[in-house]
């Protein structure tokens, strides 16, 4: 597929991407647009032109302040109109209407991509839950009984999930301190990045009904990266007997650009394999894992990158399609726009580890940085940067950045 348009070879938007967002301008009110090389490509003026010629996208769908209304549309919609602007960006006839209608991404301003109704969390990374289980149970049964047989999730908090790029103050709660027997009021000191990424749903449900193995990926839109903050201290305290609260609830951050499972569709692989097996309504057939190449960096104030993991989401151990069916099997309803994150995504080995609790290995060990300071977790002026990107056979698709620096506590 050969586009008119010079993009870098290492772009993360490629013609074989043509990820899905909502950007603004100074002169321009925030909007639905796709991301194509260095540019963002303005959907109303394009379908102004009449270049996109579908009567159900309406001014109101895409000159908004969310997705959802655009995913509401059906992927029977979405999809044609992702695949016309390919072929608009490959026909030279059209170069000049097409043109007009390109901002520099340097010019724009990224907003929320959805509104995130419900937000959910799992914790499907094997080799993120053994380690945990080494850390802070039984080396020899790291694995809970449940965690072979079930994708564990918690439901999290929706409104405090924001853009690439907001800056987060440091939380405050109740922590226990090593050696005491009551807890103290306190900044949280430590602060953990979690390596994730989410998918977006693209089809809602009316209560009471579910969603199959086989049907899932109907309702799902597409996948973002996402950091959802931790803090380790507040959420040992804190979690037993109900689970993370305060410890997770003050921030998490996603990419700007949400990738279609259509243009993910090339870098599908097998997942592990699922032992014991799993019940009837979990089984699925063909390839949900996908080949997506995950890195962190850590930038402190003032200073330069230093990567701290590379991971792959293809180690999954629960899929997007079996997360699905499992959130939905008791009737829960979803919508669209709801977000369902991965739960930290670790690899095999030390370099691949999603978090700093598992880097540090709960803080018994330090991370030397390039500029000689250590970190055992996240200190204030730190900017945490997520990266993803597959690559197959010459082509390239990438989930831009996401990034948030830590403030002060206030």
């Amino acid at each position: 597929m050969n586009t008119w348009l010079t993009i870098d070879a290492e772009s993360d938007f490629s013609i074989y991407n043509l990820p899905f967002g909502i950007f603004s301008t100074s002169s321009l009110s925030p909007r639905v647009g796709i991301a194509i090389g260095d540019y963002a490509l303005d959907l109303s003026k394009l379908n102004s032109a009449g270049l996109l010629s579908n009567d159900k996208l309406t001014n109101d769908v895409l000159v908004n302040n969310y997705l959802n209304d655009f995913i509401a549309l059906g992927k029977q919609v979405t999809v044609p109109i992702r695949e016309r602007i390919q072929n608009l960006l490959c026909d030279e006839n059209n170069k000049d209407a097409v043109n007009h209608c390109l901002v520099n991404l340097s010019d724009v301003t990224m907003h929320m991509p959805v509104q995130v109704g419900d937000y959910t969390d799992f914790y499907s990374s094997i080799e993120h839950a053994t380690n945990v289980g080494m850390m802070f149970r039984d080396p020899e049964n790291a694995l809970l009984p449940n965690w072979k047989h079930i994708p564990v999730g918690y439901h999290g908090r929706s409104s405090s999930i924001v853009p690439s790029g907001t800056e987060i103050h440091r939380p405050k709660g109740q922590v226990l301190p090593k050696g005491e027997d009551k807890p103290i009021f306190s900044p949280c000191r430590l602060l953990d990045f979690e390596l994730e990424m989410a998918f977006i749903v693209g089809k809602s449900t009316k209560l009471g009904s579910s969603v199959s193995t086989d049907e899932a990926a109907d309702h799902i839109f597409g996948m973002t990266l996402f950091n959802d903050w931790s803090a380790r201290d507040i959420q040992k305290w804190e979690y037993v007997p109900l689970g993370p609260f305060l410890g997770k609830s003050f921030a998490s951050t996603t990419a700007a650009w949400v990738v279609t499972l259509e243009a993910l569709a090339p870098f599908k692989v097998d997942g592990p394999v699922q032992d014991p097996p799993v019940q009837p309504y979990l089984a699925y057939s063909g390839q949900h894992n996908y080949n997506i190449n995950l890195e962190v960096a850590i930038c402190p104030e003032g200073g330069t990158d230093n990567v701290v993991s590379k991971s792959n989401y293809k180690y999954m151990y629960w899929n997007m399609a079996q997360q699905l069916a499992h959130h939905t099997v008791n009737g829960c309803n979803i919508n669209v726009g709801d977000m369902m994150a991965s739960g930290t995504i670790s690899g095999k080995d030390e370099s691949s580890y999603g978090s700093m609790l598992e880097i540090s290995w709960a803080g018994s060990k330090s991370l030397t940085l390039n500029d000689g300071s250590e970190r055992k977790f996240i200190k204030d002026g730190d900017t945490v940067k997520l990266n993803g990107y597959c690559e197959k056979d010459g082509m390239r698709v990438g989930f831009g950045e996401a990034s948030g620096k830590i403030l002060p506590a206030t």
